[in-house]
C-alpha cells in the first residue's frame, strides 16, 4: 500500500512538474507571437557625468549618438547634484540642451528622477543635504523633482519618467534609503504634477516580479550577460539565464499585472574588475567588444521585449575618438539602423 501512494504522489508531481513547464513555455510562446509585428525600439542611456569622466565633451557626444548613429530613444539623467548643487539654486544647461536636441531631432527620451539614478554611486545627492535630519532630506528630494517635472512635462521629447533606477537593488551603489514607502509617495507625486506621461519602476535582473508598490505604468529591468565576479571568482561569469527566461518574466508581468515592460538596461559596455577607463582595451574585450555587443541585442530581441536601452554609447564614443577603434560605434549603427 504504502509503495502504491509513493507511486500515486511520484506520477502526480511529475505531471504537475510537466504541465507547469508546459504552461509557462505557451506564456512565453504567446508573448513572443503577440509582439511579433511591433518593431523594435532600441534606445541608449546618457549620462554627461560619465562622459565627462571619460575624458569627453558631454554634449559633442550626446550629439553623435543622436546624429550619427541615430539614436531615436534616450533614457537621460537629471541628477540632483549636477542640477540643484547649492540649495535652490539650478542649473538645467545641460540636461536642457539633451532635451531640446532630442526634440528638434524627433526623439524620445525616458528621463530618469528622483535620488537613485544610473552609474555609480547611483544615488546622486548634493553634498548640502547629507547633514540634514531624514525628514527635510526627503522634503529637499521631493521639491527638487517636483521643478524637474514640471520644467519637462511639456516638452515634446518627453515620452516617460524613469523612477529612482532600481530602487530596492541593495547590492550595488551607495544608496542607503531601501524605504517602499517613500518611493510611493514619489510615484503619487510625479502622477499628481504630470498624469500626462507614464512611469516605469525598474528592477534589477536578480530580483522575481515585480508585485509590490508602486508598480508603475509600465515595467523594466536590466540584462547584463558577462560580468566580473569579484566577491567569490575573481573571474568573469555569464548569466546562466536563457533568452526565453527574460521573455518569460516580461510575459507573466504582462499577463499578471497587465503592465507593458522594456529593458531599461541592456549591457553592452564592459563591467570588469575596475572602472572601464583603468583597464586596457584587452581588458574591456574580455567582457564587451564589437562582437560581443551584437550577440546581446540578437539576445535581447530573442526575448520578446521590442523596447530597450542600450548602456555604454559614451564608451563607444570614447573608444572611437580616443582610441581611433570605430568597431563599437559601426556596430551601434547597425542595430539603429536596422531599427530605423
Amino acid at each position: 500500500m504504502k509503495r502504491h501512494w509513493l507511486k500515486i504522489v511520484t506520477i502526480a508531481t511529475f505531471t504537475l512538474a510537466v504541465a507547469i513547464v508546459v504552461w509557462f513555455g505557451w506564456v512565453y510562446h504567446s508573448f513572443v507571437r503577440a509582439h511579433a509585428a511591433e518593431p523594435y525600439q532600441p534606445g541608449v542611456s546618457f549620462s554627461d557625468e560619465y562622459a565627462e569622466s571619460l575624458g569627453l565633451n558631454p554634449s559633442q557626444t550626446y550629439l553623435a549618438l543622436l546624429n550619427d548613429v541615430k539614436v531615436r530613444n534616450f533614457r537621460l539623467m537629471s541628477y540632483w547634484d549636477e542640477i540643484e548643487p547649492q540649495p535652490g539654486n539650478y542649473n538645467f544647461t545641460q540636461l536642457d540642451f539633451e532635451m531640446n536636441q532630442a526634440a528638434a531631432a524627433g526623439a524620445k527620451v525616458s528621463l530618469a528622477i528622483g535620488l537613485r539614478q544610473p552609474r555609480w554611486p547611483e544615488c546622486h545627492q548634493p553634498a548640502w543635504v547629507n547633514n540634514l535630519p531624514a525628514a527635510t532630506q526627503k522634503a529637499d528630494l521631493e521639491a527638487f523633482m517636483a521643478v524637474v517635472v514640471k520644467r519637462y512635462r511639456g516638452n515634446s521629447a518627453l515620452a516617460s519618467y524613469q523612477l529612482e533606477n532600481e530602487a530596492l537593488n541593495t547590492v550595488f551603489g551607495e544608496c542607503k534609503n531601501f524605504d517602499r514607502s517613500r518611493l510611493v509617495q514619489e510615484f503619487n507625486l510625479v502622477k499628481q504634477l504630470d498624469p500626462n506621461h507614464p512611469i516605469i519602476v525598474s528592477v534589477s535582473n536578480e530580483y522575481g516580479l515585480p508585485l509590490g508598490q508602486p508598480q508603475g505604468d509600465e515595467v523594466g529591468f536590466s540584462v547584463y550577460r558577462r560580468v566580473y565576479d569579484a566577491t567569490f571568482t575573481r573571474r568573469y561569469v555569464n548569466y546562466p539565464f536563457p533568452a526565453w527566461y527574460f521573455g518569460l518574466k516580461a510575459a507573466l508581468i504582462e499577463k499578471l499585472l497587465h503592465r507593458p515592460v522594456m529593458i531599461h538596461e541592456l549591457q553592452t559596455e564592459p563591467w570588469g574588475p575596475k572602472a572601464t577607463q583603468d583597464m586596457t582595451i584587452a581588458q574591456q574585450s574580455q567582457s564587451m567588444d564589437a562582437t560581443r555587443m551584437l550577440q546581446v541585442v540578437s539576445y535581447a530581441q530573442a526575448t520578446g521585449i521590442r523596447q530597450y536601452y542600450l548602456w555604454g554609447g559614451e564608451w563607444w564614443y570614447w573608444r572611437l575618438t580616443k582610441f581611433n577603434d570605430p568597431s563599437l560605434w559601426n556596430a551601434a549603427k547597425v542595430v539603429f539602423q536596422q531599427a530605423n
